[in-house]
């Protein structure tokens, strides 16, 4: 299959901006957020989405890295934190792509475990292939593709974009 490009850097960036911003909307009353991200690209997603966070706003960032097997998502889920860290606070779980819901759901059946002020997802593409009721609260795009087309992001240290193949 031939590889498209459907984000470049530049649009990533504008999405990461927007997608900050809206975060800050809607935690704007909370002093401190978790923002997880699940290993890895959702990770390094947010990680982005933190910064910019940062940079608008004087709410406190917590990063925490969300380890799940995405092959076996009903085995155990990690986090780089304890639920302490994060317990009656706003938390936003962060993916890469959204594509049937597995991994995203059993992420946030994971932190559902402990009580939470406010809970939202982030997703850079929605592929709208559900197989799970569960939706990006916050999303770059949305893409409608057949079942067999594939989409990758790519984070590099100056250079990110995602493509269809």
């Amino acid at each position: 299959m031939s590889q498209n490009t459907i984000l470049t850097t530049e649009q990533i960036n504008h999405i990461i901006k927007r997608i900050a911003y809206q975060i800050y909307e809607t935690f704007i009353d909370e002093d401190t957020i978790t923002i997880a991200g699940i290993a890895n690209n959702g990770y390094v997603l947010a990680t982005k989405i933190a910064k910019e966070i940062e940079l608008i706003s004087s709410i406190k960032v917590v990063l925490c890295e969300v380890k799940m097997d995405k092959n076996n998502p009903n085995s155990a889920v990690t986090t780089s934190i304890t639920p302490d860290n994060y317990k009656n606070k706003g938390l936003v779980l962060v993916d890469d792509v959204l594509n049937s819901g597995t991994t995203l759901i059993y992420g946030v059946k994971h932190f559902l475990e402990v009580p939470i002020n406010k809970f939202k997802t982030v997703v850079l593409v929605d592929r709208n292939h559900k197989k799970y009721p569960v939706k990006a609260d916050f999303k770059g795009i949305s893409l409608s593709t057949s079942s067999k087309e594939h989409v990758t992001v790519v984070f590099e240290q100056d250079h990110s974009y995602a493509y269809l193949e």
